[in-house]
């Protein structure tokens, strides 16, 4: 079928295509092999590097285990509280900009859009500073938990005003003609509709704030997250590589699950929406008035 978007490629061009197609992986295998052929000859695949993380029967895969479990532990607690936070912070910030007049939301936006600007890292130094300010003994768990918190529900919050002012004007006319007030069609009317559409962008958001907690381990040294236990066991046990594969898979679990479940709630809010009540037939209406 041919499109509007280009022109279909003829038979010289599909056939250019399936060359350069053939050359590239080629290349890439070829750069493969040449990697496998490097770790081989440098040890990468001996069975005592990949032991104490696969082999259960070794002394070392219980301690391993549960030092990675315990950083497991706190990379999943500093996620929960600083995605909850964003999501409630995001939807707060997100309405209140739709809804605030041009020159009340003046002050948001400029917050927004500062935040907005700002590299994740520097956000997190910069809240670990301000939180040692306010109170010397503040944890570096606390720091992070902020500074992702403040980057990230800003983010969400453009999310949201995004989604509001997708709506057709009608919704919030409708709301407002049968008496609410702006704050209850926000609240009932526009925020529902709303975070719908917007599911898939706030997951992948979600997504983006796990894998930021293993900035933890480049801003901080006291915080034993996941990427902080992994690099403990690399240089006790010496396997680098192997180590960081096992944290990387295990971060790409944890995003496949998030994924997953974005999938399952967006089948589950499809499924619960009203369906619109059948047409009376002319004839039955003719009765009915009679």
């Amino acid at each position: 079928m041919s499109s509007v978007l280009f022109d279909e490629p003829g038979p010289r061009a599909r056939r250019r295509t399936r060359i350069a197609t053939g050359v590239a992986a080629v290349v890439v295998l070829g750069l493969v092999a040449l990697a496998v052929q490097r770790f081989a000859s440098t040890g990468q695949f001996d069975a005592e590097l990949w032991a104490p993380l696969l082999d259960p029967r070794t002394e070392e895969f219980a301690q391993v285990w549960a030092i990675l479990g315990a950083g497991l532990g706190t990379t999943l607690r500093a996620f929960a509280l600083a995605a909850s936070a964003s999501l409630v912070l995001g939807i707060v910030v997100g309405a209140a900009r739709v809804s605030l007049g041009r020159t009340a939301r003046l002050p948001l936006v400029g917050v927004v859009e500062l935040f907005r600007g700002l590299p994740v890292v520097v956000t997190i130094f910069l809240a670990a500073e301000v939180l040692r300010l306010l109170d010397s003994g503040t944890s570096s768990y606390w720091a992070l938990v902020a500074g992702l918190t403040a980057y990230n529900s800003v983010i969400i919050a453009e999310v949201v005003r995004a989604g509001v002012l997708s709506l057709p004007k009608g919704q919030a006319e409708a709301g407002l003609a049968i008496g609410l007030t702006p704050a209850q069609v926000m609240r009932s009317v526009q925020l529902p509709q709303a975070l719908r559409t917007m599911l898939p962008a706030l997951i992948s958001q979600l997504v983006v704030i796990l894998k930021d907690t293993a900035l933890a381990t480049v801003v901080f040294n006291d915080l034993q997250d996941l990427l902080y236990a992994g690099d403990r066991i690399r240089i006790s046990l010496d396997n680098s590589l192997q180590t960081l594969l096992v944290v990387a898979l295990v971060y790409i679990a944890l995003c496949v699950v998030l994924d997953r479940a974005a999938v399952w709630t967006e089948r589950r809010l499809s499924r619960s929406r009203p369906t619109a009540a059948p047409a009376v037939a002319p004839a039955e209406e003719a009765v009915t008035r009679v």
